[in-house]
């Protein structure tokens, strides 16, 4: 099977077993940065190295919950349970995420919702697309067109001076309402590689652009914005990216 495949039938299963522990409840503890762990976040990122290690003998990975492991042009990034704090309070926001990139580069993602009955992928020059979970037809994904801040819905983790239209977060997962054309602008200037990689090919993918406050679209930044094309310079401007404070480590 070709990596796609390869990665919806790994997603799916990890979808599956994620949905198992959400059922069953699980316990929490916290790890070193602070941020919340369960069982399932260890066993479904387990899950996912084990198939995708079977299927692609010597391919890398990146994740969450074990870190790094392997040596190769091709890396898999894992999230397990993108969303775990709502996880455990047995709300239906979180995801299974995924993405392979080779030579640096991200060439699929593939982001499951398996208990809001929803599924979201992109491949490098492909397009984004969403559908039902398990996958049925599926559409395809474009953002807005708006031109301007001063007519633009933004959205943001934080309240942020730079953005003063920022709404107040309207939805859990504000990227998904960015993909598909409902929002203009989300900044998150926070989280790390796998939160960020699979979405920032799929919103290149739906027409928009992703930013870092390096200047550059890599996910490894902690975060960045994420708008249309048409309206991503300006936002540039207003947050000052790249910017001279982060690129000299001052």
């Amino acid at each position: 099977m070709d990596d796609l495949e390869l990665a919806f039938r790994t997603s799916d299963l990890a979808a599956r077993r994620a949905l198992e522990y959400f059922a069953a409840g699980v316990s929490v503890s916290t790890k070193a940065d602070g941020s919340p762990v369960t069982e399932a976040d260890r066993g479904v990122e387990q899950l996912l190295r084990e198939t995708l290690s079977a299927a692609r003998v010597g391919d890398a990975f990146l994740g969450e919950e074990f870190g790094e492991s392997g040596e190769s042009e091709r890396v898999w990034i894992l999230d397990p349970i993108d969303g775990t704090s709502s996880f455990t309070r047995g709300e239906p926001n979180w995801r299974v995420q995924l993405a392979l990139q080779v030579n640096g580069r991200t060439e699929l993602a593939v982001v499951t919702s398996p208990a809001l009955g929803l599924c979201w992928w992109a491949t490098r020059g492909g397009g984004a697309f969403e559908s039902a979970w398990p996958r049925s037809e599926a559409r395809r994904l474009e953002v807005s067109t708006t031109a301007t801040v001063a007519d633009a819905v933004l959205d943001a983790v934080g309240n942020d001076p730079r953005l003063p239209t920022a709404r107040p977060p309207a939805s859990p997962l504000p990227l998904i309402e960015l993909v598909r054309g409902e929002i203009d602008g989300f900044l998150v200037e926070r989280y790390s590689t796998w939160d960020h990689t699979p979405w920032i090919l799929l919103v290149e993918e739906a027409g928009g652009r992703f930013t870092n406050p390096l200047g550059t679209n890599a996910g490894d930044q902690n975060g960045g914005v994420y708008s249309n094309a048409n309206l991503h310079p300006e936002l540039l401007a207003m947050l000052n990216y790249p910017s001279v404070r982060r690129r000299s480590g001052w």
